[in-house]
């Protein structure tokens, strides 16, 4: 590890390596995922492209950045690309993953029963409880802090078999956010409307800021003795490593939350013209059989002019201005 050369930004670019456990877990949900796609493009239903191109790209893609580009390649040797490994598997690959709505693919592609099965198991009890909006959020603090300020991160640098639960850990941890939030309303409680969605989402991006906060201003080494064995030559003071660091998980934390809110607030508005709508259809069905029902007589007071109904002054004044009426 030592004698990795100096990272520049061509090596940042493509200096790679293989973590077979992790490119296992990608292919994994990839080929599930895509199963899912082809089995309803077989009964000829349509699955969105964007979901698609959002699951693959933005989540299993960045699954794989954060595993085996640079920063996997030089995070035992340096902090910050840990940091920032650590910040895509917890904030930004969920949120790709979610985006992807794979939980409702596999209800619809699964047979019946086995749908079924699934269906009780992601509105269960103890997924509800995971899920709530304040234990979810709370999870994914608490992951971060652990990590960083227990012997836990030190002890995962020095052993491969925990770096790979670690990885796992961060993912699972965001997921349980970001997963019912984005793709399984019946998982939240009938108060967790979308604006209160969306006020959610934005009290977490406050909240996710503060793990790199505290690690940017943590006077303390955070793997301090591990860096300082294992760093090479060319790296920085080993405390401007970590404040670099740090930098980093609250730009990436506050830029994820952006587009997290406008994912909301789409939905938001497809639903509401989706309610909209469905509620013209029901008063279309309601008055046009009473506008049968009630005859040539009566047909016309359903469309009568505002001024013929209403008993105010101005009403009474424009009837008495159109006496042919």
């Amino acid at each position: 590890m030592g004698s990795l050369p100096q990272l520049t930004t061509g090596r940042l670019l493509s200096s790679w390596q293989w973590d077979v456990p992790a490119l296992l877990l990608v292919v994994l949900l990839g080929a599930l995922y895509g199963w899912g796609v082809l089995r309803l493009r077989r009964r000829g239903e349509r699955w969105p492209v964007p979901r698609v191109a959002a699951f693959a790209l933005l989540g299993l893609g960045t699954l794989v950045v954060a595993t085996m580009s640079a920063l996997a390649v030089y995070d035992r040797v340096l902090f910050w690309p840990a940091a920032v490994q650590n910040v895509l598997l917890d904030l930004i690959a969920p949120l790709g993953l979610a985006l992807g709505d794979p939980l409702r693919l596999a209800v619809r592609a699964l047979p019946e029963r086995a749908a079924g099965r699934a269906q009780r198991v992601m509105t269960g009890r103890l997924v509800r409880l995971l899920t709530f909006p304040l234990v979810s959020t709370a999870l994914v603090l608490t992951t971060e802090l652990t990590v960083y300020f227990t012997p836990y991160f030190e002890t995962a640098l020095a052993n491969d078999w925990l770096h790979e639960v670690m990885y796992v850990h961060l993912l699972l941890a965001g997921s349980l956010f970001v997963m019912p939030v984005l793709t399984r309303e019946e998982a939240l409680p009938g108060w967790c409307t979308h604006p209160v969605r969306a006020a959610l989402v934005f009290l977490d991006g406050i909240i996710d800021a503060v793990p790199g906060i505290v690690v940017m201003t943590h006077g303390t080494l955070i793997a301090g003795a591990w860096y300082r064995d294992h760093a090479p030559s060319w790296a920085p003071d080993v405390l401007h490593d970590q404040q670099l660091g740090g930098g980093a998980m609250i730009s990436i934390a506050e830029l994820v939350a952006l587009p997290f809110l406008l994912a909301i607030l789409v939905q938001w508005a497809r639903t509401e013209r989706a309610e909209t709508a469905a509620l013209d259809r029901r008063l279309e069905a309601e008055l046009v059989p009473a506008a049968s029902a009630a005859g040539p007589a009566q047909g016309p007071d359903l469309v009568r002019p505002w001024w013929e109904t209403e008993n105010s002054e101005v009403a009474q004044r424009i009837r008495q201005q159109r006496p042919g009426r």
